[in-house]
């Protein structure tokens, strides 16, 4: 009896040890995955499939899809272990590296003038591929930020205004009088950091477009890539400063001839609308005048056309002081009549 006391005791107490510690709780915020023995639990033989990657990098990156459990109590045998891992979205500034301290990120730019960049990435763990990141890489999030930085510099090295090279391309500027194609290339390129600047939210859909892949990587999506400072050397930023102003001023200068060019335009525009008006004045008379004789002639003929003429005489004549009429059968001098009287 001693004995099967002892055994019941020693595996009520083992029960209660191994149902206590049977059951963990996951996080609203969190994701877990059991692990077996060493072995996480998959969903069958399914693997991550990204269609940001080529086909060498999907031959590279060849992870299984686990099984990912979610908030609330679950429940785990003695040889299983839960690896659990934050799925909130988290920011960090793209200076970090666990290797060495340092404030901006160096990148040097198409004119060889080296800067510093400076902003945050937001990222979180990614659910498709927990495999990656708890896994399959070692410190997932150094390899994704060395992965940007490297994306970032080429970027820089290589940018070019794309409303520069639209002018280049055949704008207003290629076609400019005495400047032709060289004129637009220098005017259009002007200085890397001032195109940097002026475009940073290309940059930035650039970045995440060039990232979008790190998912199926690394296992850490990046939800916002954030360049916020772009600072070259201090002497060079006062060039730059300078260089700026002038170049706003020709912009100022040129609008304001714009402005000015099209005021003289529309007002031209005007005149020859009023001219025009004035003179359709002027002839509508005429034309319902003629329009008046035809239409007498048509009907009466010529002597009907000779009447009217001659009645619309009389108030004329009527009117008239002095009528002088020049004859052709005589050389004698044209004689004048008074009173509105006819001469012969």
């Amino acid at each position: 009896m001693t004995v099967l006391a002892f055994l019941a005791g020693l595996l009520l107490y083992i029960g209660v040890a191994v149902l206590s510690r049977a059951w963990f709780v996951v996080k609203p915020n969190e994701r877990a995955v059991l692990v077996s023995l060493g072995r996480a639990q998959r969903l069958g033989d399914q693997y991550v499939d990204d269609p940001n990657l080529n086909d060498d990098e999907r031959r590279r990156y060849r992870y299984p899809l686990l099984r990912i459990l979610g908030p609330g109590w679950h429940f785990k045998w003695p040889w299983q272990k839960p690896v659990v891992e934050d799925i909130a979205t988290r920011s960090i500034d793209i200076t970090w590296d666990p290797t060495k301290s340092q404030s901006t990120i160096e990148a040097v730019t198409k004119d060889n003038l080296t800067t510093g960049i400076d902003g945050q990435l937001r990222w979180r763990v990614a659910q498709s591929n927990f495999y990656a990141y708890s896994f399959g890489v070692d410190s997932p999030l150094e390899h994704v930020m060395g992965y940007f930085v490297s994306v970032l510099r080429e970027r820089v090295a290589n940018f070019t205004d794309p409303r520069g090279q639209s002018l280049v391309d055949g704008g207003e500027l290629a076609g400019a009088e005495g400047g032709g194609p060289e004129l637009a290339a220098e005017l259009s390129e002007g200085v890397s950091i001032n195109d940097l600047r002026k475009n940073l939210p290309l940059l930035n859909d650039y970045m995440e477009q060039q990232c979008r892949a790190t998912g199926a990587r690394y296992g850490i999506e990046l939800d916002a890539a954030l360049i916020t400072q772009i600072d070259p050397p201090a002497e060079v930023d006062r060039a730059l400063s300078a260089i700026n102003s002038t170049r706003n001023q020709v912009a100022a200068d040129i609008s304001t001839a714009r402005a000015d060019a099209e005021q003289q335009i529309t007002m031209s525009k005007r005149a020859v609308e009023i001219a025009s008006n004035n003179a359709q004045a002027e002839v509508a008379p005429l034309k319902e005048l003629a329009d008046t004789l035809k239409g007498i002639k048509d009907k009466g003929g010529p002597p009907a056309l000779a009447a009217y003429i001659r009645n619309m005489r009389i108030p004329l004549l009527g009117r008239a002081k002095r009528i002088v009429q020049v004859t052709t059968t005589t050389s004698a001098a044209p004689a004048a009549i008074d009173g509105g009287r006819h001469a012969q």
